[in-house]
């Protein structure tokens, strides 16, 4: 039987010659593992008369404790070895150009709604804002649209209860300003709506963006001043071509659709026109609802579709791109 010190010995010198770290567990498993040869030297202390088992347990005690050490201390060696080889083949050269910072950007909706709340808001014009959960008073019967008006019909509604809806368009903002303020009144308003409608041009959830102006002595000729300028900065035309429809709203008497002049490719003959906004003077039965004065004060309203608007202003011809988060389609407004 070969002594603890021998095996000590043995250690020393195939430690030198081991380069990993799996054939170093393999040595220390051969040595001091549960079936190892220092196991082995242990349960023949047994057969040893007792001054001898002690003098002999001690001595194997300490070679397997100076084995430990080197097996420990060359572990830790190969490790910083190791290490530096990673540290090595993953170094970073400094000098290389970076990869350059990507910084986020507005959504297209998003920089057009600004556009014009800012045109307005430039004009003394404030930013209001309402619940897009609305009850049907404030939706439809404080903007003379009662229970039996057969204008209920051209708004495909999400109703959470009979009484309870998704708005419809942003006009309860304007019923609730007139009834919170008193005049002269000029409030612009953007916001999302809903309305049971999906296609092309169409969305269950799209934005509005509507005015109101209240004061005396407003007539249809403000109004008409107002989107003529509006609308020559908006698409950046001075010679933009407009013309006014006769049309009809329950909550603005008289009322109009705004049609802009559209590429005719140098043809006189055969002038296109595109609807873009409706408006109107405030009805009588409105200022009503809100305690005002109809007699007194005058006002006019428009609303607008954001999303017909940055169709128009970037040249698109499907909305549902609007949504689809796709990135690729959404930096190329990052201009």
């Amino acid at each position: 039987m070969k002594s603890a010190q021998e095996f000590e010995t043995e250690v020393l010198k195939s430690i030198k010659n081991i380069e990993n770290l799996n054939d170093l567990d393999k040595l220390r498993v051969e040595y001091l593992g549960k079936k190892g040869k220092f196991s082995f030297l242990m349960q023949t202390l047994k057969t040893l008369e007792p001054d001898i088992r002690k003098q002999t347990g001690a001595a194997i005690n300490t070679a397997k404790q100076n084995i430990e050490k080197l097996i420990l201390a060359h572990k830790k060696s190969l490790e910083s070895e190791l290490l530096n080889q990673k540290l090595k083949n993953e170094s970073i050269d400094v000098t290389l150009p970076g990869r350059g910072q990507i910084f986020g950007f507005q959504h297209p909706l998003t920089r057009v709604t600004k556009d014009i709340t800012d045109y307005f808001q430039a004009l003394g014009f404030s930013l209001a804002e309402g619940p897009e959960i609305e009850d049907d008073y404030h939706n439809f019967e404080a903007l003379n649209i009662p229970k039996h008006h057969s204008a209920r019909a051209m708004h495909d509604t999400f109703y959470i209860n009979p009484t309870t809806l998704l708005r419809t368009h942003t006009s309860p903002v304007q019923i609730r300003t007139l009834k919170k303020q008193k005049p002269p009144i000029a409030i612009i308003c953007p916001g999302k709506v809903y309305r049971c409608d999906s296609d092309q041009t169409h969305s269950p959830m799209f934005h509005q963006i509507e005015a109101l102006y209240l004061a005396k002595k407003v007539t249809f000729a403000d109004l008409k001043t107002l989107l003529i300028q509006f609308l020559k900065h908006f698409f950046q035309n001075d010679k933009l071509v407009l013309r006014f429809r006769p049309s009809y709203f329950p909550f603005t008497e008289p009322s109009a659709e705004v049609d802009i002049q559209w590429d005719t490719e140098n043809n006189t003959t055969d002038i296109k026109w595109l609807e873009v906004l409706g408006c109107g003077m405030i009805h009588p039965n409105v200022l009503t609802q809100a305690d005002i004065d109809p007699e007194q004060y005058q006002g006019f309203a428009l609303g607008l579709g954001v999303e017909r608007f940055a169709m128009l202003r970037y040249g698109l011809h499907d909305l549902r791109q609007f949504f689809e988060n796709d990135i690729r389609f959404l930096a190329q407004f990052n201009a």
